[in-house]
């Protein structure tokens, strides 16, 4: 595909042992579009076909449930847990490598952030504390959540184990890898965050023992998956629940969860910002420039980067490798053909996800308003 105007997001790249023809990747959104049993459905496959046709480099699918338990976030959410789960993925990841494409696939514990849990599971968080913010509509929440129950050291255990099956399940399925969900208040960033995190053990207390989890994590699913697909972490300071958090030890914090997410054997750092580009901490860098300069890993920004010449100067800068599209890619999945043809790729419009995120209702707005 020629670069136009923006040679740099068309140029190869490599993201560990996978080899991107561009640096366009689809960040993960959720859809909630999958069966009540969590199985990927004929609109999804034909959903992630379409960025591939379209010219993304890489795909994320959505956010997916690890285990049959707790981890499930909302009651039409995908997972990977199940052989039909496997089989229902595998129909999606065939339909994009038959299109020239690469996926890899979100693994993500909910925590104490459920809107609805087919299985009966209750929210779980390192502890006894009630989530900011209400459920959100457009996944089909209402009201505040539930006070969750703090996991015990057994879970802990098993929410690692749950996420390395899953990744092996993933393999299975097709995808070239996994993402772990470490961020936007789920979890594992439940664990990272201090004001969620009251415990008194070995995971609670100095940042870096509120990173074991996702430092074991990441550990884990890449030791079941080495050789056969790449390991990488989303990372973000603010929550789908709380948007303005910040870390509070600044670019020190940034230092010390970069490196150690390096250190336990990530193969990149997927970083979720409201404003990829934007400069934090008085630092003269933006967030993933912190993560490229203290980890030394291939770096996805994303946030607020559809525009490719803000894209373009991220690159140039050096802070990414990169760059993530999220809502401009629900919008328009030949985004990045049409920038390299200097076309004007469909705007994304908040109605889009109207009154659910389904993919339905966005096939219906894009229809309704003639877009494409």
């Amino acid at each position: 595909m020629p670069g136009g105007k923006y040679p740099k997001l068309f140029a190869p790249g490599r993201l560990g042992g996978l080899a991107l023809a561009n640096r366009y990747v689809v960040a993960p959104m959720e859809r909630i579009s999958a069966t009540p049993g969590g199985v990927a459905t004929d609109e999804m496959r034909d959903y992630y076909a379409a960025f591939a046709a379209g010219g993304f480099g890489l795909i994320v699918a959505e956010g997916t449930f690890t285990d049959l338990k707790s981890s499930q976030a909302y009651p039409t959410q995908p997972g990977l847990a199940s052989g039909a789960q496997i089989a229902g993925w595998r129909r999606v990841t065939n339909a994009v490598h038959q299109a020239g494409g690469k996926i890899i696939v979100q693994l993500m514990h909910a925590g104490a952030l459920i809107l609805g849990n087919t299985y009966g599971g209750r929210p779980i968080a390192p502890s006894k504390v009630l989530p900011k913010g209400e459920k959100s509509p457009r996944f089909g929440g209402a009201g505040p959540y539930e006070m969750p129950e703090e996991i015990t050291l057994k879970g802990i255990d098993d929410v690692i184990r749950g996420h390395a099956e899953a990744a092996e399940n993933a393999i299975a399925a097709g995808f070239d890898g996994v993402e772990i969900h470490g961020a936007t208040g789920y979890l594992l960033d439940e664990f990272l965050t201090d004001y969620t995190n009251q415990r008194q053990d070995e995971y609670s207390g100095a940042l870096e023992n509120r990173l074991r989890l996702h430092c074991r994590t990441v550990t884990a699913v890449r030791g079941a998956i080495a050789g056969r697909g790449i390991t990488g972490i989303r990372i973000s300071e603010g929550k789908v629940n709380d948007f303005d958090h910040r870390w509070p030890g600044g670019a020190d914090d940034a230092k010390i969860i970069f490196s150690s997410l390096k250190e336990a054997g990530a193969d990149f750092i997927h970083i979720a910002a409201r404003d990829g580009a934007a400069e934090v901490f008085n630092s003269g860098h933006s967030l993933a420039g912190l993560a490229r300069d203290y980890a030394g890993l291939p770096i996805i920004a994303a946030g607020n980067l559809h525009d490719p010449k803000a894209a373009t100067e991220l690159l140039e800068r050096g802070e990414a490798d990169f760059i993530g599209i999220g809502k401009g890619a629900i919008a328009d999945p030949s985004l990045p053909i049409k920038i390299s043809r200097g076309e004007a790729p469909v705007p994304f419009h908040p109605e889009m996800l109207v009154p659910l995120a389904t993919i339905e209702n966005t096939l219906r707005w894009l229809q309704d308003n003639k877009a494409g």
